[in-house]
């Protein structure tokens, strides 16, 4: 029943760009955690054309997100100097900003001047994954259709993947760590 619902919930023009924007995000986020929790698919062709395109995926997410935005402000007539405005929308506002300053940053001069520093500045794209998934449960919770359950699973798997990620990464990190220590102990008779 719940399913027959989505088909005939004809999906607006800004919650489109909202959808694809967040496919393009998740493209953006795929080739370093396939890399790492699935090493067989390291040299696979997905990971590589994924990583090739990335900084692209990551501007038309962006722009797609500048788009879905634009559209609610027209739609939903926002008065940015009410400050209630911002705190049901903060979520939304602050994955916006980040995309905002990655988007910015997405070019070969910025990494360049920027060094480390544009390095640190790109790891708030995994802020803004746990923002955009926050917002996508919040802003849809009520009013899915057939393309919401599509969005929050591949949120949902992009964010398990990160974790599983995180924790080999931490794992690998401990290993050498661990014995190196087992070497230096004497050994007993």
């Amino acid at each position: 029943m719940m399913y027959m619902t989505w088909l005939n919930n004809p999906m607006p023009m800004a919650n489109l760009l909202g959808c694809l924007a967040v496919i393009s995000y998740i493209l953006t986020l795929l080739p370093t955690s396939l890399r790492v929790v699935f090493p067989a698919l390291k040299k696979t062709k997905l990971p590589i054309q994924l990583l090739k395109y990335r900084r692209q995926l990551g501007v038309l997410a962006f722009v797609l997100s500048l788009g879905h935005a634009w559209l609610l402000i027209v739609k939903r007539n926002f008065d940015f100097f009410d400050l209630s405005t911002y705190r049901v929308y903060v979520h939304g506002s602050a994955t916006f900003i980040i995309f905002t300053l990655l988007a910015v940053t997405s070019n070969d001069w910025c990494v360049k001047k920027m060094k480390k520093n544009w390095r640190q500045l790109h790891q708030l794209t995994y802020l803004a994954m746990f923002l955009l998934f926050w917002h996508i449960n919040d802003k849809m919770s009520g009013h899915w259709n057939f393309m919401t359950p599509v969005v929050v699973v591949g949120m949902a798997t992009m964010i398990i993947l990160f974790l599983r990620r995180r924790w080999l990464e931490r794992q690998m990190k401990t290993k050498p760590n661990i014995k190196q220590q087992e070497s230096m102990q004497p050994m007993s008779d």
